[in-house]
C-alpha cells in the first residue's frame, strides 16, 4: 500500500524539489487507486514535466478521468487542453463544454473561461449578456481577472448601465487581488484623477507580473507618458 499523498501544498511541492521521481510514482499509484486529487495532480505533473518527461497527451488522459470523476478543476483543465490544443488538436466546441461543466459545477475560473469564449463566440453562439453574467458571478466570488473584466463592462457601458464609481470599486478590488491588468485599469483612473504616486505603485505591480502581450502593449505606452515618474518605470 502507498503512502498517502501530503495535503499541503508545501509540503508536497518540498517534496517535488527533494525527490521528484519518487513523489510521481507516488501520485501516480494513488491516481491508478483512484484518488481523485492524486489524478489531477498527475496531469499536472505531466503538462509541467515534474517528476517524468513532459507528456500533454497523458496529462489530457488524466484530466479527463478526473474530470470524469467529478473534479471541477480538472474539468476546467480538459477545456484548457482543448481551447489550446495541448495533448489533443485545438477544438473550442469542446472546450466551452469542458469550460461550462466547471462553471456550473460553481468553479470561478469556469465561469470565467466559459465567459470568454460567450464573449467572443468561440465554439458557442456568441452572448455578451450571458457573458456578462458569468463575469460577475466569478466577480462576486473574489476572482480577480472577472472583477476586472466586470469594471470594464461598468466603465464603457458594455451590456450594461455605464457606472464610473462601480467600475473603479471593481478595478480597485481587481488590482488588491493581484490582477496585473486590474491594477494597470486601476492606474489609469489614477492618473486620470491627478493621483501620480499611487498609479506609480500599481503600475511597478502590474509590470512585475504581465503576461509578454500585455508588456508589449504598456510599455511603449509608459514610455510616452507626460509624467516622469511614469517613465521612469520603463526607462
Amino acid at each position: 500500500m502507498s503512502n498517502p499523498l501530503p495535503t499541503d501544498t508545501n509540503t508536497l511541492a518540498q517534496q517535488l524539489l527533494s525527490d521528484p521521481q519518487g513523489t510521481f510514482t507516488q501520485v501516480r499509484e494513488a491516481a491508478l487507486g483512484g484518488q481523485l486529487d492524486a489524478q489531477l495532480l498527475l496531469a499536472q505533473l505531466y503538462i509541467e514535466g515534474k517528476g517524468v518527461a513532459r507528456d500533454e497527451h497523458a496529462a489530457l488522459l488524466w484530466y479527463e478521468t478526473a474530470a470524469n470523476n467529478g473534479s471541477a478543476l480538472a474539468m476546467n483543465m480538459l477545456g484548457r487542453c482543448h481551447e489550446l490544443g495541448q495533448g489533443c488538436t485545438p477544438d473550442a466546441t469542446l472546450a466551452a463544454v469542458w469550460y461550462r461543466n466547471a462553471a456550473e459545477a460553481g468553479l470561478d475560473w469556469g465561469m470565467y473561461n466559459h465567459a470568454n469564449l460567450l464573449a467572443t463566440g468561440r465554439g458557442v453562439p456568441q452572448d455578451r449578456p450571458r457573458a456578462l453574467a458569468l463575469y460577475t458571478q466569478a466577480a462576486h466570488m473574489g476572482h480577480a481577472k472577472s472583477m476586472n473584466l466586470l469594471a470594464r463592462h461598468l466603465e464603457d457601458g458594455l451590456d450594461i448601465e455605464r457606472d464610473p464609481q462601480a467600475a473603479l470599486a471593481w478595478y480597485q478590488r481587481s488590482a488588491e487581488a493581484g490582477d496585473f491588468r486590474g491594477q494597470a485599469n486601476l492606474a489609469s483612473i489614477l492618473l486620470q484623477q491627478g493621483q501620480v504616486e499611487q498609479a506609480v505603485h500599481w503600475l511597478r505591480l502590474a509590470l512585475a507580473h504581465g503576461s509578454p502581450a500585455f508588456m508589449a502593449h504598456i510599455v511603449p505606452e509608459l514610455a510616452a507618458s507626460p509624467h516622469p515618474q511614469i517613465r521612469a518605470l520603463v526607462a
